[in-house]
């Protein structure tokens, strides 16, 4: 299931980017005293209490200025609103009460998803009273924190996760397989998509980034159903002009994180490029099983090199996708376009697999007949046993003596050997090491 979405929106300089950075646990987005240093809207994964969900950082909200970059920060905030399933409006109660926050408010109002109103920068308990004045804004109780300290942060992601908890709710497990679309504007993601559906019912054109949104389409192939979601191209961020393909990466997330698999266009006119490769990092990031495809093939002069010559390019310029089955055709003639539906549900199979634990420990004491764990300061690392804990993607659980003794070339050794054991082709697999006295 898709992780849910919580949207910080507030006017500049109330702290989102403090808050959003306290949250996630690293410093990701750009602090500063100066109003609207936040250009560019940030995501990243955050956790309390088992719920997982998306952060989304933005830029403040002016509603009324003129001003070009505070107007493309106020709609890209917007764009967060209708992709939240949660939002936390934050105000400044060492500013107290302004009229751009009950524009917020007004803009707040009009989006389904609920909101939580956290009054910041309130760094004593004395200084709590001053979150009373902003019960004047009709957004129910105002929650007393302070980003900067850390205080009262509990108490605003416990009403988070309470309210997401209808979200997981009202997401019921179906039987469809989502697939996500992604690559470079004018790629051919509308036109594999109109090819497979049969029809033009997404816009297709030879102008990069047509399409501005995601784009779910239904598509049933020898009696299954799969929804494949059409993402908007990932620019350069030199090459971003338009206010609404700045944040085509939240979309791009937001449509990896609901998706079972990914499919990676890449122009064959064109070759791998760095552009490519950053968007593979989104979901093999996200951990999700993924195939390429190499769109386009039509235009290619060929020989009998060509085929080999372009999958070495791709295995050397994106090597950490190694794992992802490549597919050569054109969404323009039709070409080997039905071959994409078995190998959708073969990298699908793949991340669903399982291994008994019995299998798991005799290849593990095989593993570690062939290379001994390192030393480290004098001690060295024993591991007991291994055990599968979860799939999509395939995750192990390795229980040793000390978890700081293992040495990341040693634990990549060992995932190597599990992946080529039990081969896992088409799907990432996850190594977590934990100390046994931690069961």
């Amino acid at each position: 299931m898709a992780k849910p979405m919580v949207a910080i929106i507030g006017r500049p300089n109330v702290g989102k980017s403090t808050l959003f950075n306290r949250l996630v646990g690293e410093r990701i987005a750009i602090v500063e005293d100066t109003p609207g240093v936040t250009r560019d809207r940030i995501v990243a994964d955050a956790e309390w209490t088992g719920h997982h969900f998306m952060l989304i950082d933005t830029g403040g909200i002016e509603p009324h200025s003129q001003d070009t970059i505070l107007k493309q920060m106020r709609l890209q905030a917007q764009i967060a609103m209708e992709m939240a399933d949660v939002i936390v409006f934050l105000v400044d109660g060492r500013e107290g009460l302004l009229a751009s926050d009950y524009d917020v408010a007004d803009m707040l109002r009009k989006h389904k998803a609920p909101v939580l109103l956290a009054v910041n920068k309130l760094d004593h308990i004395r200084m709590e009273e001053e979150k009373f004045e902003f019960y004047n804004l009709g957004l129910g109780e105002p929650i007393a924190i302070s980003a900067e300290q850390g205080l009262g942060l509990g108490d605003l992601l416990d009403l988070v996760v309470e309210n997401l908890d209808e979200v997981y709710k009202e997401q019921p497990e179906e039987d469809i397989t989502k697939v996500a679309v992604i690559g470079k504007p004018n790629v051919g993601k509308s036109t594999l998509i109109n090819r497979l559906i049969g029809e033009d019912r997404l816009i297709v054109s030879d102008i990069p980034g047509t399409t501005r949104d995601a784009v779910d389409t239904d598509v049933i192939y020898e009696d299954k159903e799969y929804i494949f979601i059409d993402t908007a191209g990932l620019r350069k961020k030199s090459k971003i002009y338009e206010n609404i393909e700045r944040y085509s990466i939240v979309r791009a997330i937001a449509s990896v994180e609901r998706a079972d698999v990914v499919v990676l266009l890449i122009d064959a006119t064109q070759g791998v490029t760095e552009q490519d490769a950053k968007i593979a990092g989104i979901s093999h990031n996200r951990n999700k099983p993924l195939v390429i495809v190499v769109n386009k093939w039509d235009a290619v002069e060929k020989d009998n090199r060509t085929v080999n010559e372009m999958t070495k390019q791709i295995r050397n310029n994106i090597s950490f996708i190694d794992y992802a089955p490549i597919v050569f055709l054109s969404a323009l003639t039709g070409q080997r376009v039905l071959k994409l539906f078995d190998e959708i549900a073969f990298v699908k199979t793949q991340s669903e697999k399982r291994i008994t634990t019995g299998r798991l420990n005799e290849a593990l004491a095989e593993f570690v007949m062939m290379k001994q764990p390192p030393l480290k300061s004098g001690r060295r690392l024993k591991i007991f046993y291994i055990s599968q804990v979860s799939i999509k993607p395939p995750t192990f659980v390795i229980f040793v003596n000390d978890a700081k003794l293992m040495h990341f070339s040693y634990q990549r050794y060992l995932h190597n050997s599990i992946n080529d054991t039990f081969d896992f082709y088409g799907t990432p697999i996850r190594i977590l090491v934990r100390n046994k006295k931690e069961q």
